[in-house]
């Protein structure tokens, strides 16, 4: 906490995290995500982050996009067995 108090008040993570021998993106990191949220990891359920959604507009995208990959699946199955039959067709009657 004193690590990103210093950030805060200097503004300069670099001098901040020599001084404290931490990695300099490290500390710029923990800044960032305290300035966002309040706190260093960011919560469960906040939207753009790596937590896991709650919001309704969220289980609505994730339901969306399970039917979208189920359509994609069946139309490239469906491509592959137009394309089977492409062959058979041609192998009956080669152009000439």
């Amino acid at each position: 906490m004193q690590i990103v108090k210093e950030t805060l008040e200097t503004g300069n993570a670099s001098i901040v995290a020599r001084r404290h021998e931490v990695v300099p993106s490290l500390v710029a990191r923990w800044a960032k995500c305290y300035k966002r949220y309040g706190t260093f990891y960011p919560q469960k359920g906040v939207p753009g982050t790596n937590g896991t959604g709650t919001s309704p507009d969220y289980k609505r995208m994730a339901q969306e996009n399970e039917q979208l990959k189920k359509l994609l699946g069946e139309k490239d199955l469906e491509i592959a067995i137009l394309r089977d039959l492409l062959k058979k067709t041609n192998q009956l009657w080669p152009i000439k």
